[in-house]
């Protein structure tokens, strides 16, 4: 016989419950301490297999550096320079990457949404530089600097998003001289999250730190990481002078760049897993070294953007296994070197929002989550191989992050005793769901998620028979009628946008506005 439940007087659990349900939550996660177990591919022997291969690949074929100010560097460092290729040894490497801090904390506009970096700490990050978008109407288009403000309003919302990222997608009209300091403002203005930093030009690099500077504080920069650069190697083996001018300006001011060789195995790389990481590896060995000859001690993170390259096609594909394979061992190669790293996430080659993105995404999302990774870029929207930015994939991945965030944070103990103590109430044959532990915890025991449909075909029917892209475009507009803008101080508001105005004056504006970086 099932134990009786003790009748307790519920009715104002249920009102609080019931606006508990229709009130949006948009506090942002704090930063994610990952909790599950590391899946590590290669045994010691192997990790130290690459790492000799890298070195000996630093030592003997050597790395082009297209730029005579890190030619000059390297030279005064002690490295072996001929021509425009430099010699690295791998004592040279050793040394230089042991400066590198381990772990790092950003500072955000809210010091309530600070987030640390590196060892068990992660953040999540939109993706960037989409040249189209899938609008609210699921229309590819070009975008404008509206879009871009309304990714950043949405990344401002989505609780699992822990930075507003930069050029989500790219502001087709606006010049493209004058693109970063609008995309770095709005950055600034719609969200009081970390953001990152244009790395399109040294100059621009300089202007986004001159903005930094005016938002936080020049001195507070010198020990505050506030945004990140991006920069990309050419593989195989090259580095040119617009990266890493780039990356002076921010390991200058102190801030972190991240060191991302961009591969497209197969192309530009060897046709194999291990020595694809092993050239990947050299390469961002021989940027991570760089950032400490600019100046010792700066925040940098090993980086890069991984794809494989269809054979029958020559594009790129995203959700692969060797894709992930790489993801386990590059995170191995990371805590080799005791630095702090990036991957991309919930990449899609699908032109819609279709099944094909959907499990090219959650491959990836799986693999990042169980590799370790810590910098988590490309986390909402990404899709066509980054040609497009879909609105409604950007909502539906932000719910998934928010769902590994749920499963990386491990079983919650607190209230085991409590639930274990439900058993003998209920009792053989009976049900949970009326049961006071069930009423006060049913919200937080499991994830819900709001972009799923689980409901019987006959409610869905009902409800207008809503896939979810229709279904996510929808929340989508919700949000943003709710959207509340994080004011900027009123002084410094009035500085950025002096400052954009002074730069625009200075910088010649392109003649045609439909072009892209």
């Amino acid at each position: 016989m099932t134990a009786q439940i003790p009748k307790r007087d519920r009715a104002g659990g249920r009102a609080a419950r019931r606006a508990l349900r229709t009130a949006t939550d948009f506090a942002m996660l704090p930063g994610l301490r990952n909790t599950l177990p590391l899946c590590e591919v290669m045994d010691g022997a192997q990790i130290e297999k690459i790492d000799a291969a890298s070195m000996d690949i630093l030592e003997n074929v050597g790395v082009v550096f297209r730029d005579e100010i890190a030619l000059t560097h390297w030279r005064e460092a002690g490295a072996k320079v001929e021509g425009e290729r430099v010699y690295l040894d791998r004592g040279l490497v050793r040394e230089l990457i042991k400066t590198i801090p381990s772990t790092l904390t950003y500072h955000a506009r809210d010091p309530q949404k600070n987030v640390d970096l590196g060892g068990r700490n992660a953040i999540l990050v939109p993706m960037t530089g989409a040249p189209y978008l899938r609008d609210l109407d699921d229309v590819r288009r070009e975008p404008t600097l509206d879009d871009l403000a309304t990714f950043h309003k949405l990344s401002h919302m989505l609780p699992a998003m822990h930075s507003s990222a930069h050029h989500i997608v790219e502001p087709c009209d606006h010049p493209i001289s004058h693109r970063h300091l609008r995309i770095t403002y709005s950055s600034m203005k719609h969200s009081d999250k970390t953001f990152m930093g244009m790395t399109t030009s040294p100059k621009n690099a300089e202007d986004v730190m001159e903005m930094c500077a005016i938002l936080f504080g020049e001195e507070y920069l010198e020990d505050h990481p506030v945004t990140t650069g991006n920069c990309n190697g050419n593989s195989p083996l090259v580095w040119d002078e617009t990266m890493l001018g780039a990356m002076r300006a921010f390991c200058k001011r102190n801030q972190p760049v991240l060191c991302s060789p961009f591969v497209l195995g197969g192309a530009n790389t060897p046709a194999s897993v291990p020595a694809t990481v092993a050239q990947l590896n050299a390469e961002a060995l021989s940027a991570l070294a760089y950032t400490q000859v600019i100046r010792k001690g700066c925040p940098a993170i090993y980086g890069h953007y991984l794809s494989t390259v269809s054979m029958k096609s020559g594009a790129p594909m995203a959700g692969t296994p060797e894709i992930s394979l790489m993801n386990f061992m590059i995170g191995q190669m990371a805590r080799y070197y005791d630095v702090p790293w990036r991957t991309s996430n919930t990449l899609g080659g699908a032109k819609t929002f279709d099944a094909q993105a959907g499990y090219e995404s959650a491959t990836t999302l799986s693999s990042v989550m169980h590799a370790g990774a810590h910098y988590i870029w490309h986390s909402a929207g990404w899709n066509e191989a980054g040609m497009h930015c879909s609105i409604a994939k950007f909502i539906v991945d932000a719910e998934q992050c928010a769902m590994a965030y749920r499963m990386a944070e491990g079983p919650m103990w607190g209230d085991f005793d409590a639930a274990l103590a439900a058993v003998p109430d209920v009792g053989p044959g009976g049900h949970y769901l009326g049961h006071p532990h069930t009423q006060d915890n049913f919200q937080t025991a499991f994830f819900m998620p709001e972009m799923f449909d689980n409901n019987s075909i006959e409610q869905w029917t009902a409800e207008g028979s809503k896939e979810i892209t229709a279904r996510a475009l929808e929340y989508a507009r919700k949000i943003l009628d709710e959207y509340e803008e994080p004011k900027l101080d009123d002084a410094k508001n009035d500085a950025l946008l002096d400052y954009i105005a002074r730069r625009e004056r200075e910088i010649p504006a392109e003649a045609a506005l439909n072009q892209t970086f």
